[in-house]
């Protein structure tokens, strides 16, 4: 998904990254020196009983499942100094979509293993198994993503599946510029966090979906109303059932090759000069 770039994420001229989206400090000796965090980026003491109620205000306050993940994903950057990019891979109608961002980075780091059809983001998503990679310089599982994530300065990667009801429905990746950054304390914070994550990405799913649904019986009860109205009308004219009055209005759509309720609309704004009335439905 396309975020505008902040001032301090444009690409420098010197660089072939996205600009220095990377945090100080680190677990590699050798790793490149880092720009100082925003106070909004700085180290979590962990991911105990504080965030597993940031999430849960999260899921309450928030109005809709983007403002939700974007959220998201500042929050997993703040586990540690280390993660210079995170993103959110979510799967929809067999698309791959990165549906948050915290920095262009990862968002770029994500678009590249799409086109490509192929690196720990994909395995993660369609294995359902925590992927890894150590130092992208000596990997060899993922063919030409590893020069890619060079170019772009990543040296290690964590990506973590997202499961719904059992289910593998994305992954939660995260991106750093040094090399084994995720070691067992960072990588088992990150597990914990895309466990506790899971459940309330479940419930604000399942919200979209009910919300999707109630959208949809919306849609079908205001077609179930213009038909209606339809009916009487022909019926009235024709001295009809409502059975045989149907008949005529599929027998017109399908002579027209057009939907019934456009026949309807059509007949019921040329009888009565105004447009159907709008069906009720409550929840």
């Amino acid at each position: 998904m396309a975020h505008p770039l902040d001032p301090e994420d444009r690409v420098d001229s010197d660089r072939t990254s996205p600009g220095d989206l990377s945090q100080p400090g680190g677990l590699a000796s050798s790793a490149q020196p880092f720009s100082a965090p925003s106070p909004s980026q700085q180290q979590l003491s962990g991911t105990g009983p504080d965030i597993s109620g940031e999430l849960l205000q999260l899921v309450l306050n928030t109005p809709t499942v983007e403002t939700y993940l974007d959220e998201l994903v500042l929050i997993v950057q703040r586990v540690s100094p280390v993660i210079a990019g995170v993103g959110i891979t979510l799967r929809r109608d067999h698309e791959m979509l990165s549906v948050a961002v915290s920095n262009p980075l990862a968002g770029v780091m994500d678009e590249v293993q799409y086109k490509l059809d192929q690196g720990p983001c994909l395995q993660a998503l369609s294995t359902g198994e925590v992927v890894s990679i150590d130092d992208v310089a000596t990997e060899e599982r993922f063919g030409s993503y590893t020069s890619h994530a060079l170019a772009h300065g990543v040296l290690s990667s964590l990506s973590v599946p997202l499961l719904v009801a059992g289910a593998s429905v994305g992954a939660l990746n995260s991106y750093s510029r040094e090399t084994h950054a995720f070691g067992d304390t960072v990588r088992a914070e990150l597990i914990t966090l895309a466990a506790q994550a899971q459940v309330s990405l479940a419930l604000t799913l399942r919200a979209a979906q009910q919300s999707s649904i109630v959208d949809q019986l919306h849609t079908a009860m205001q077609t179930r109303s213009t038909i209606d109205q339809a009916l009487g009308i022909v019926m009235t004219r024709q001295r009809c059932t409502a059975t045989e009055a149907f008949a005529v209005l599929r027998s017109v759509s399908q002579s027209s090759n057009r939907k019934i309720v456009d026949i309807a609309t059509e007949l019921i704004t040329t009888s009565t000069g105004s447009s159907p009335q709008a069906g009720r439905f409550e929840m």
